[in-house]
């Protein structure tokens, strides 16, 4: 991918990832090699901050049902388990993603931690969430698909939702390639990392969809950046 190519808007292109031929034992990989990416890049810090931020109005009662949508390698609902562990917050963990090869790869590396679901997010309304969330998620979705989403989240969500994502600039973008040559990535992360950034929004762009998305509530949404280059939205009651 041109490393000099106009980020004024995402970039409209989909990721190999993504590809239903994609086989199982190179999707298991892919997921693996992100997983360091991810690691590497503080991936899961501002998901825990943000549990933080909502543990801070009163853990109360009963376990916190928690909703992680697109669940990938599960590497965010066992760090939400280990959370849950360390502060006392008793936790029931579901995660949801539409493509069945990740239920395997997440089973493998949370050890039972949390429910996993092969399926559509939207099946899952009216289960009395406390939390929902994503990562690396919306910037795969179409612009309906987003507005949906946000406005699920919003529905179901008794406690708040977060959306984790990348920020849309011009240096992560470039530096990527190097960053996942240095780590020995399978190629597919190395083109898609760098195409999920170009994908990505900029704090404009969220405000925009939130508006329109939310009105009656997107003034009760907080955009915030996240060290290095994530770009969230949170909404805590």
């Amino acid at each position: 991918m041109n490393p000099f190519a106009s980020l004024r808007t995402p970039i409209e292109a989909e990721e190999e990832m993504d590809a239903v031929a994609l086989p199982p034992a190179r999707y298991a990989k892919v997921l693996g090699d992100l997983s360091r990416i991810n690691g590497l890049t503080l991936a899961r810090r501002p998901t825990m901050a943000f549990l933080d931020r909502v543990r801070a109005r009163g853990a109360g009662e009963r376990p916190w049902r928690i909703l992680d949508v697109g669940f990938g390698a599960g590497d965010m609902l066992l760090a939400i388990a280990r959370w849950g562990e360390r502060r006392g917050v008793a936790l029931d963990l579901a995660g949801v993603d539409l493509n069945p090869k990740s239920a395997p790869v997440a089973a493998a590396r949370c050890g039972g931690c949390a429910r996993l679901i092969t399926g559509d997010y939207r099946d899952l309304a009216g289960r009395e969430w406390d939390i929902i969330l994503s990562s690396l998620v919306t910037h795969h979705m179409t612009p309906g698909q987003r507005g949906e989403f946000l406005r699920f989240m919003e529905a179901e969500s008794a406690r708040g939702w977060l959306v984790n994502d990348l920020h849309r600039q011009r240096l992560p973008f470039a530096g990527y390639p190097l960053l996942a040559a240095l780590a020995l990535v399978d190629p597919i992360v190395r083109r898609d990392g760098q195409l999920s950034v170009g994908r990505s929004f900029r704090r404009a762009e969220w405000q925009a969809m939130l508006a329109e998305a939310l009105p009656e509530s997107a003034g009760e949404c907080r955009i915030f950046r996240s060290f290095p280059y994530r770009l969230c939205v949170e909404r805590i009651r």
